[in-house]
């Protein structure tokens, strides 16, 4: 029998700063409900491990998008080409010849 694949989202990295600000919201957002939500199942029984587990999970990814949020790359990064300095690559390069 074959799994099947898990149906995963990513966002592409030339979306707007605003709409991958939003969308990281979300999933926090999403995250904290659904930490909340584990918070109240009940802990003793056979199925103790198993939620300590996926609440530990879920604590993951919160931190990982809290990081998301704090890190530059919410900032568009400035790209630099072979223009950067004023002179074209085949001009640097033959200068560096000399």
């Amino acid at each position: 029998m074959i799994a099947e694949e898990p149906n995963v989202c990513s966002v592409p990295t030339e979306v707007p700063v605003t709409e991958r600000a939003r969308w990281l919201a979300e999933v926090a957002q999403a995250l904290n409900d659904a930490q909340a939500l584990v918070t109240r199942l009940d802990l003793s029984g056979a199925r103790q491990a198993e939620t300590v587990e996926l609440y530990l999970r879920i604590e993951a990814a919160r931190l990982e998008v809290q990081s998301l949020r704090l890190s530059r790359s919410v900032q568009p990064r400035q790209e630099f080409g072979p223009e950067w300095n004023g002179l074209p690559l085949w001009a640097r390069t033959g200068s560096q010849r000399a």
